[in-house]
């Protein structure tokens, strides 16, 4: 027997990724495909959708608005989740905090916090079925702030508090439901999002973002991440409604 298929740790099961199409997304739809589920990918834009099918075939791909009202319905008609990773989220605007709008401060709680909360809440009153495991992506700013980003952080911070609302709600209910978050600990400049992070806090700083990227401690891989994911959705133990780091030197429990 192939020993590859046989080590595959998400063989047979349905990996949902919203956000899949480029970034994080990206790379844990292609760690999650590499250890044997079946993938779909859920982006807003259709073009970066159909070239990551052309690059991963056999990767289902779905074109919608994850901050629509419907979204999960129509999520769970093409394929109901064994695993829910949810890891989409907008850009925000990068200013001081005196240059913000509302609208502007407020994107990711209306784009990151409001996936989250749509997708957790569907999960528990669909609901899903026992075992699912359903992750929420957070970043390192929710942990160390970020005063250039304007709500980015206490978004981010938020959708930890979602992992652990939504858990204390799934046994409640008796569903049966398995939350947890991941906070990649650093800025990942391979990323759009951290391509403008740097660029806005290098130029805060009168430095080059590689220069910026220098003067910063190691960070975690795209690739990194994606294996973070993969290894948590895939360990059974005791990580319900809990929050992890993933950093340089590998994954920890956030007190």
């Amino acid at each position: 027997m192939n020993e590859s298929i046989t080590t595959q740790r998400l063989r047979g099961k349905n990996v949902v990724i919203i956000g899949g199409s480029r970034g994080l997304g990206r790379d844990i739809v292609a760690a999650a495909q590499a250890e044997g589920a079946r993938v779909l990918a859920i982006a807003r834009q259709e073009q970066p959708l159909r070239q990551l099918a052309a690059e991963f075939p056999g990767v289902q791909v779905l074109a919608l608005d994850a901050t629509s009202e419907g979204a999960p319905a129509k999520v769970f008609e093409v394929l109901l989740p064994d695993i829910l990773v949810v890891c989409a989220g907008a850009i925000p605007h990068m200013a001081p905090l005196v240059e913000q709008s509302w609208e502007q401060f407020s994107t990711n709680w209306n784009s990151d916090v409001r996936i989250s909360l749509l997708f957790s809440q569907a999960a528990l009153t669909a609901p899903l079925p026992v075992g699912t495991t359903i992750l929420l992506m957070s970043s390192g700013a929710a942990l160390g702030g970020s005063p250039l980003s304007g709500g980015y952080a206490g978004a981010k911070r938020t959708q930890m508090f979602l992992a652990d609302y939504a858990q204390k709600e799934s046994a409640r209910l008796q569903r049966g439901l398995r939350f947890l978050a991941l906070v990649p600990g650093r800025i990942i400049p391979e990323t759009e999002l951290g391509k403008v992070a740097a660029q806005a806090y290098a130029s805060s700083l009168g430095l080059s973002p590689a220069d910026f990227i220098k003067t910063r401690p190691a960070r975690p891989t795209t690739e990194d991440v994606a294996s973070a994911v993969v290894e948590l959705v895939s360990d059974p133990s005791e990580s319900a409604g809990k929050i992890f780091v993933i950093s340089a030197s590998g994954i920890a429990l956030v007190p």
